[in-house]
């Protein structure tokens, strides 16, 4: 199997434990008047906790044997799986709108795919071009989630933009432990490591800010923010570019709007059900976070 075949099969897996993670946590969060003390104590919501845990760390390893050009826009495919999934334990059908947007952003993560694809990443960043990134991202959160600024789609940018960021810097701590070139832990290694700790923590928390004003165009924001901000890293930092030049950066326009209206559309559709749906009768099942939270 070639390192692109093997990245794409680590990222379906990964969405699909994502999606699996997401559902759950929907219904957990439909509930309400129970404590995180409560929470704690349901074993759903630990189920889910691992789920996202599995889900993340195969994430890593695609990152390891594809370029964030290709891994990061795959992470759409968790709404996709999340559609049939949450229909099935709400007990509904997909609508024609889910799949409509199904359909399209299936077909404009083929084109993304045919441009994108290429061996498996061997340029890493240096600490300077790091601890770069790592200020202008923060300059530039600190702009979206200003204070005073309305909870939602500033803050749901923010979020997408510090998660995208910090598998940038996974994919340089996962190549650069890997390669057996250098020390196993060094200055850098250890510096960006815990620039993907501060920045998967900020986008956690930026997320559950930008869900209280609502979930449609939020949610969206955070699924298409994420890979332009790690896309944009590997195209200008390491080295990574778009198969086919002029008819591959065509070919890759086309297949991104087709993937962005995809997504809107299963966003809305997904928002629109989950408003309407009751909450949930008292079960083992306690209140979670929003399904944000198992983006990758």
């Amino acid at each position: 199997m070639t390192a692109t075949l093997l990245a794409v099969a680590l990222s379906l897996v990964s969405a699909v434990a994502y999606a699996a993670a997401a559902v759950a946590q929907e219904r957990l969060a439909a509930r309400s008047g129970a404590g995180v003390l409560r929470l704690l104590a349901t074993g759903t919501w630990w189920w889910s906790v691992g789920l996202n845990a599995s889900a993340a760390l195969l994430h890593v390893a695609a990152l390891k044997y594809g370029p964030l050009t290709l891994v990061q826009p795959l992470g759409a495919l968790t709404l996709v799986a999340a559609v049939p999934l949450g229909a099935k334990v709400a007990g509904r059908h997909v609508t024609a709108g889910e799949w409509r947007g199904t359909a399209l952003t299936l077909a404009g993560l083929g084109a993304l795919l045919v441009t994108a694809s290429g061996p498996a990443p061997d340029d890493t960043l240096s600490l300077p071009e790091a601890l770069g990134v790592a200020a202008v991202t923060a300059a530039l959160i600190g702009v979206l989630s200003r204070r005073g600024a309305k909870p939602g789609l500033r803050h749901a940018t923010a979020s997408g933009v510090a998660s995208g960021v910090a598998s940038a810097l996974t994919q340089t701590v996962t190549v650069a432990v890997t390669d057996r070139t250098g020390p196993l832990l060094d200055v850098r290694v250890i510096a960006v490591a815990l620039l993907v700790a501060a920045f998967a923590a900020g986008g956690l928390l930026l997320s559950q800010t930008a869900y209280q004003g609502g979930l449609g165009a939020p949610l969206a924001m955070v699924t298409l923010s994420n890979p332009v901000a790690a896309s944009v890293i590997g195209l200008v930092l390491l080295g990574e570019h778009l198969q086919g030049g002029v008819a591959g950066w065509s070919l890759a326009a086309v297949g991104a709007i087709l993937a962005t209206g995809g997504v809107v559309l299963l966003t809305h559709s997904t928002a629109s059900d989950h408003d309407q749906a009751p909450l949930l009768d008292e079960s083992p099942r306690g209140p979670g976070q929003s399904p944000v939270t198992a983006t990758p």
